[in-house]
């Protein structure tokens, strides 16, 4: 068993790599389905040599029973579709709407895990997950649309951020069962031909683009992939899916700081508050007593 420090440390790390999501996906001129398949399938070539170097591993392939099959099979389906309806909302409502009702995952975390695996979570745990919520409500503040297609777009992503969470309790749970190299390549590879579907479906390019473009996939695939979403990954053997998804809560803070230091965007008043409620609501949460 890792140690609490090591544990926490490695869930920050994660994000932090993940916060570099946000600063390729701005850079890449190519639509979103398109930005999320190449990230996933870039991710793939990158870990496949791994598991394949890695014997014990490997064969955990070759001896999945059909449960584990079918539950790594719905955790990447889950994982697709929550792509594409978080996408889909970011047509009909703003970006600050979609992102803060995605963050509310932690709160699905509870509840699948309270129905699903009977777990519990502290008083101080939940004045934890209000102040960061509350943190990421007062980042989007200000830009919050009023309308019928408004309101369709912030029920896609209010969805999208139950499904994430699902993926999240289904990876929790076979971790415990599998490495995480086997399970993250079923998951992924998943994941890959879901989204490969959508891109045909919506008539999305798979070629065509800019150098830089391909090299921001290679950067989502190679940081805020494999250094932040298979970190959280190797985490749930040991974390339960509502810590892990308390943890991506972070991300707007890391997300804003490397938009300030790359892109040199100033970091206003109202997002220096929501920041400060973000980190006081992970150190609440994370600091509480096993």
């Amino acid at each position: 068993m890792q140690s609490t420090f090591f544990l926490y440390g490695s869930l920050g790390l994660g994000v932090l790599f993940l916060s570099t999501s946000a600063i390729f996906v701005k850079l890449a001129e190519a639509p979103s389905g398109i930005i999320a398949f190449y990230r996933l399938l870039f991710t793939l070539c990158f870990l496949t040599p791994a598991l394949l170097y890695r014997k014990n591993e490997r064969e955990q392939l070759y001896q999945l029973d059909g449960r584990q099959i079918r539950l790594a099979v719905v955790s990447g389906a889950l994982l697709a579709i929550h792509w594409v309806m978080w996408f889909e909302s970011l047509r009909y409502t703003s970006v600050a709407s979609s992102t803060v009702l995605v963050s509310l995952q932690p709160l699905f975390s509870i509840l699948w895990g309270g129905l699903l695996l009977h777990e519990k979570v502290s008083r101080q745990g939940m004045i934890g997950v209000f102040l960061a919520i509350t943190g990421s409500v007062i980042i989007g503040w200000g830009d919050f649309q009023v309308s019928g297609a408004a309101f369709w777009g912030d029920m896609l992503s209010f969805a999208s951020a139950g499904v994430i969470s699902l993926h999240f309790l289904f990876g929790q749970i076979l971790r415990k069962e599998l490495d995480v190299l086997p399970y993250t390549i079923v998951c992924y590879s998943v994941s890959t031909v879901c989204l490969a579907l959508y891109a045909l479906v919506s008539g999305q390019a798979f070629t065509g683009y800019s150098l830089q473009t391909w090299g921001c996939f290679s950067g989502l695939a190679l940081f805020a992939t494999v250094g932040g979403q298979c970190v959280f990954n190797l985490l749930l053997k040991y974390l339960p899916a509502t810590a892990v998804t308390m943890g991506i809560l972070g991300e707007p803070v890391g997300t804003i700081i490397l938009a300030y230091l790359i892109f040199g965007e100033s970091i206003v008043l109202q997002q220096g508050l929501g920041m400060l409620f973000i980190l006081s609501g992970l150190w609440v949460y994370f600091s509480k007593k096993k």
